[in-house]
């Protein structure tokens, strides 16, 4: 596929995810998944895209930004302090030109924008997810619990592991969705996470998403 860049993506490339089919037929046993605090909002004024000053990890060290690493294509994501270690497809655009979603029965699999940035090199890689299906949480489900500075791990078909830093969690309204935040050209290797969030109503499922920002902070083999 040739590789565009993430100008073709819109607020609306997310709303295949956002149904909520596991709380509207789950009654009164299904709970909402978390929401990101306060305190995991970006606090420096900037958007990610191009900041070089390292963030915080879990431990309290600094983690600056690595080198940017060659193409290639990634096969599985793993962030470790939620539990998430799923397998990754390539996602096109739809007819309408929206981001295509993954197989919603699969609930463990996750899936990459593969005509954009892949994981690791320079610039803006999305990668998006469901949050629940008819049968329950699904792969992205506590994806709102993430906090800055935790690890995200992809594994990418060259051998390498891209190693990311969590900068910021944020949910925003599918009417008041920053495209230009999320999707906009990065100067060094970023990657945003993305699935449903904001609140939740029966007659429309989610009513926003929740969005990681992370930058790459290492890579191993």
């Amino acid at each position: 596929m040739r590789r565009v860049g993430n100008t073709a993506l819109a607020a609306v490339s997310v709303t295949a995810l956002c149904t909520g089919a596991w709380l509207l037929h789950g009654g009164a046993g299904s709970h909402a998944p978390p929401q990101p605090s306060a305190a995991e909002r970006r606090t420096d004024g900037t958007h990610g895209t191009h900041g070089t000053d390292g963030t915080q990890d879990t431990n309290g060290a600094r983690r600056r930004a690595a080198p940017a690493l060659p193409h290639s294509p990634p096969d599985r994501i793993r962030i470790p302090s939620i539990r998430v270690d799923a397998p990754l497809t390539g996602l096109g655009l739809t007819a309408a030109g929206s981001l295509d979603a993954p197989p919603a029965q699969k609930k463990n699999l996750a899936g990459w924008y593969a005509a954009g940035t892949a994981p690791g090199e320079r610039g803006t890689a999305i990668v998006a997810g469901h949050v629940d299906n008819t049968d329950g949480p699904a792969v992205f489900y506590d994806l709102g619990a993430l906090r800055k500075g935790a690890a995200i791990e992809v594994d990418r078909r060259d051998g390498s592991t891209a190693v990311f830093t969590v900068d910021a969690v944020e949910a925003y309204p599918a009417s008041d969705f920053p495209d230009e935040k999320v999707y906009g050209a990065a100067d060094r290797p970023e990657l945003r996470v993305i699935t449903c969030g904001g609140g939740y109503a029966r007659s429309t499922g989610y009513q926003g998403n929740v969005v990681v920002f992370a930058h790459l902070t290492g890579s191993v083999r």
